[in-house]
C-alpha cells in the first residue's frame, strides 16, 4: 500500500512536468495493479470531469491497454474514430472531451508498472516534441520506482531475523553501498533525502552521521562504503563521480577521524561506531 501511495505521488509530479513542458491541456495516468492485471487511472491534471478517475484499464483494451500490452508508446489523432485501438472506454474519453491522445508506459525491469497519458481536446497530431516530453516524464517515474524498490528491499532484508549473519548480511551491505552511490545522482531532493535516510536506518546512525564522538562528512562515508565493498580508489572514484585523488583525500580524512591506520581498520572502526551496516 505504501508503494502505491508513493508511486501515485511520483505520477502526480510527472503529470505536472509534462503539462508544463508541452502545454497539453490534460494529463493523467496510473499504476498497474499486479494482483488484478489491470491499470487504474488514479491521477488527473487539467481534467474538467471525473469521468476518467478510477477507470480500470485492462491490458490490450483501449489506448492505455494497448500500451501496457506492447510496452511502448502509442498515440491516436482522434480517439473515438481510431481503428488502431478497441473502444471499451469511449464513453469516459468522450465525457472528458478528449480527441488526440498519447500513452507512454512506465517500465521497470521489463515490466510495465504504469501508464502516463497526455491529451488534446482537438483532433490533431501530437508531434515528436510532445512524445519525447512524455517519455522523459515516464522515465522520471521509472527512476523513482526503481529507487523505492531498492530501498524497500534493503529495509526488508535488514528486518529479517537472520539478516545479521553470513551472506544475507553481506547482501545488505552491498545494497547499502549501491544506494549510497546512487543517491548523489538522484535529481529529486526529497527522494535523495529519503534514500539517505534509509541508509542511515540500516547503519543505525542518524544524519548528519555521528557516533562515538566521530563525525564523518557524507562524502567520507560514501568512500568508506565503497572501500567496505572491496572497491579500489579508482573504482570508488568511478562510482561516485569523483577523481581518484579526491577519493584518497576523503579516505585519509575518514581514517584520521576514526583513528585507523589502514583501510581495513577504518571499515572495522566505522562498523563498530555504527556508521556502516
Amino acid at each position: 500500500m505504501a508503494a502505491d501511495v508513493t508511486g501515485a505521488v511520483d505520477m502526480r509530479g510527472a503529470l505536472i512536468r509534462l503539462r508544463r513542458a508541452t502545454g497539453l491541456p490534460v494529463a493523467f495516468g496510473g499504476l498497474v495493479e499486479p494482483d488484478r492485471g489491470q491499470m487504474r487511472i488514479s491521477e488527473l491534471n487539467g481534467n474538467r470531469t471525473t469521468a476518467l478517475r478510477a477507470l480500470a484499464v485492462t491490458s490490450g483494451n483501449g489506448l492505455g491497454g494497448k500500451t501496457v500490452a506492447l510496452a511502448r508508446p502509442c498515440a491516436v489523432t482522434d480517439y473515438s474514430s481510431s481503428r488502431q485501438i478497441s473502444h471499451e472506454y469511449d464513453a469516459a474519453v468522450a465525457a472528458e472531451g478528449l480527441r488526440s491522445v498519447l500513452a507512454v508506459p512506465v517500465v521497470v525491469r521489463r515490466r510495465v508498472r504504469g501508464v502516463l497519458y497526455g491529451a488534446l481536446r482537438t483532433a490533431q497530431p501530437l508531434g515528436d516534441r510532445t512524445l519525447n516530453a512524455a517519455v522523459e516524464a515516464a522515465r522520471d517515474v521509472e527512476q523513482s520506482l526503481v529507487v523505492r524498490d531498492e530501498a524497500e528491499g534493503l529495509l526488508a532484508a535488514a528486518r529479517e531475523p537472520e539478516a545479521g549473519a553470513g551472506a544475507a548480511w553481506e547482501q545488505v551491505r552491498e545494497a547499502h553501498g549501491a544506494l549510497r552511490a546512487l543517491a548523489p545522482r538522484v535529481a529529486d531532493p526529497e527522494l535523495r533525502a529519503e534514500l539517505l535516510a534509509v541508509c542511515d536506518t540500516l547503519a543505525e546512525a542518524p544524519a548528519p552521521v555521528t557516533a562515538g564522538g566521530v563525525r564523518l562528512a557524507p562524502r567520507e562515508l560514501d568512500v568508506l562504503v565503497c572501500v567496505a565493498g572491496g572497491a579500489t580508489n579508482a573504482v570508488a572514484a568511478e562510482r561516485l563521480g569523483l577523481r581518484a585523488e579526491t577519493v584518497k583525500a576523503y579516505l585519509r580524512s575518514a581514517m584520521r577521524k576514526l583513528g585507523a591506520h589502514t583501510r581495513l581498520e577504518a571499515v572495522v572502526a566505522a562498523r563498530r561506531a555504527g556508521l556502516l551496516p
